[in-house]
């Protein structure tokens, strides 16, 4: 933060210098071909929708740091995912926050939304991005926290939370609890869809065969237990795994098991007829 002993011509200047990081920013991501979102503040209603709401509660006043606000409630396009202002439509209020920030006037709390390390402004967009200008780290804020189904671990991107629905809708579909909730990763959203018709499929013909009903959560324990984790341990001594998750091996290979040998069962021989068709 320069500072030049005159607040209002500094606060200005701290205007124009962070919308032309804004725009060298988005010039950078332009020339590096990232995607369209890589800079898009993350929507609070869309992250909550992909990870599935549970409830809220009101935490209070709380020291917040600025790196972990990344999204709003209202989607505003005044601001980019750093809080640099994205136009002149703002600048009168900002520098008037500006100012009073460099006189050492007190600055009113923000008010976020929490959900699991991540915050979302409900009010306040104008006081993070003067913080942000001004090198501050942290912020005061009052803090609603949502407790979702879905952590919102790995979430960076608007993109990201494709994976996160499709995986919602999928442990909807076959409620696995645990570490086996964890096991079961697929880097593309739409193949969750596929693993639960898969399980599914499964499940009935367990049914049939004990002539019984059971229903998902038992079904999506029997399969993790019985199915899921004996093939796993098979491909993994017979290094079929690769550079895929353990899931997506499983998946790969349940439908060559079948393409090849139009059977549903698992031993010796088909573990031989997959391993010689890999090398192929």
């Amino acid at each position: 933060m320069s500072d030049t002993g005159f607040p209002r011509a500094d606060a200005e200047h701290d205007f124009l210098r962070a919308r032309r990081r804004q725009v060298l920013s988005r010039l950078a991501n332009w020339l590096r071909r990232e995607p369209d979102d890589v800079n898009i503040m993350l929507p609070f209603d869309e992250v909550v929708d992909a990870l599935g709401y549970v409830g809220e509660r009101r935490i209070g006043l709380r020291v917040i740091q600025l790196d972990s606000i990344v999204g709003s409630v209202d989607r505003g396009r005044d601001f980019d995912r750093r809080f640099r202002p994205t136009s002149g439509r703002v600048r009168e209020r900002w520098e008037r926050l500006a100012l009073a920030a460099r006189r050492g006037e007190n600055i009113p709390p923000i008010e976020v939304y929490r959900v699991g390390d991540l915050h979302f402004i409900i009010d306040g967009h104008h006081r993070v991005s003067v913080a942000h200008a001004l090198g501050l780290s942290t912020i005061d804020a009052y803090v609603t926290e949502v407790r979702t189904k879905l952590k919102p671990a790995g979430i960076r991107y608007r993109g990201d939370l494709i994976v996160k629905d499709y995986r919602r809708l999928f442990l909807e579909r076959v409620p696995l609890t645990g570490s086996a909730r964890a096991d079961v990763v697929l880097s593309d959203p739409w193949h969750y869809a596929m693993l639960g018709e898969h399980v599914e499929a499964w499940g009935f013909r367990l049914m049939q065969d004990e002539g019984t009903f059971l229903d998902r959560a038992t079904v999506a324990n029997r399969w993790y237990e019985k199915e899921y984790q004996p093939v796993v341990e098979m491909l993994r001594q017979a290094d079929l795994i690769g550079d895929r998750t353990e899931a997506e091996a499983y998946m790969w290979v349940a439908a060559e098991r079948y393409r090849l040998i139009r059977t549903h069962r698992w031993d010796d021989e088909v573990i031989e007829t997959l391993r010689s068709s890999h090398r192929r």
